[in-house]
């Protein structure tokens, strides 16, 4: 019984709402996940540059002196902003992979949360507004994002284990249900070179939809190819660099509704979560049908 929330701005004004207004979305659904949670903001990017979001139990350890190092390391100037447990790196974006490699080997005990040239990750063990507060995420800005609260059912409670799932660049997955044929999706998408940090099954979602658009399609078919590949009961928000996708199973036993005005596309697991966002008295609201994919891109 996990908690989902999603917020889509049409309207640029809103932009520095973003982190507020979807931090006490996600706050509002605590009830639904005491395990962890999490947030993806899409936020504003330095062209020709990219963010690497990492995490570490030992960030005064791992986070002091890493731009220094990895910037000797490639040659070329890093930036790095501490929350927490968690960092930003920005890197030139044609270093990128050789900048994750470099973190990996210069801190063998972080991880990376995402990849991207505007998306930004933050997630842990702890309640909703533990987690807010922790990275003050209510002050961030970005045209949309995404947030969960989990309550872990099939693996353990760990940061690793939290949602969102990044798996490709400036992507990332929600999920609220439990895929039954995860482990075989895992060796046919590892065949097809992805990798895996984990044996959450939502990780196993996030790098099918971010193999599916390597190869050639966009968010929308995506989603509609998971509808025929995996089997489950899900609920999927899904974020890209200028999208918003939503999907559910054929069956739809977890819940969802849907608020849309000329200024945003919101998304939540009930509709409590949406019920202080400015205008929605006058929203179309909705329960988003099964198996039917609902998308939006600036």
């Amino acid at each position: 019984m996990c908690g989902i929330v999603g917020l889509f701005l049409k309207d640029k004004s809103m932009e520095p709402q973003l982190g507020a207004l979807l931090s006490e979305m996600l706050v509002l659904l605590t009830d639904r996940g005491p395990d962890s949670a999490g947030i993806a903001i899409y936020g504003a990017g330095d062209p020709g540059h990219s963010k690497i979001t990492i995490q570490s139990a030992h960030p005064e350890r791992d986070f002091a002196s890493l731009a220094k190092e990895l910037g000797d390391r490639l040659g070329t100037k890093v930036s790095l902003i501490a929350k927490s447990t968690h960092a930003v790196v920005e890197v030139p974006t044609a270093r990128v992979d050789e900048a994750r490699a470099a973190i990996l080997e210069l801190r063998p005990d972080a991880r990376i949360m995402g990849v991207g040239e505007v998306i930004e990750i933050y997630k842990e063990v702890g309640l909703p507004d533990s987690v807010v507060k922790r990275f003050d995420l209510a002050r961030m800005s970005g045209t949309h994002g995404i947030g969960h609260t989990r309550m872990a059912t099939e693996s353990a409670v760990t940061t690793m284990g939290a949602h969102p799932f990044s798996t490709g660049p400036d992507e990332c997955l929600v999920h609220n249900g439990s895929l039954s044929n995860h482990n075989n999706v895992r060796r046919e998408l590892k065949r097809d070179g992805m990798t895996f940090e984990t044996e959450n099954d939502t990780e196993v979602a996030a790098a099918y939809i971010s193999n599916k658009m390597a190869h050639g399609q966009n968010l929308g078919q995506a989603l509609e190819s998971s509808l025929t590949d995996l089997d489950g009961f899900f609920t999927f928000v899904v974020g890209t660099k200028n999208g918003f996708g939503v999907v559910r199973d054929p069956i739809a036993c977890k819940p969802a509704v849907m608020a849309e005005t000329d200024r945003y596309v919101a998304f939540g697991s009930e509709y409590r979560a949406l019920a202080n966002l400015p205008g929605i008295e006058d929203a179309k609201v909705w329960e988003p049908e099964p198996a039917k994919v609902y998308f939006w891109e600036h």
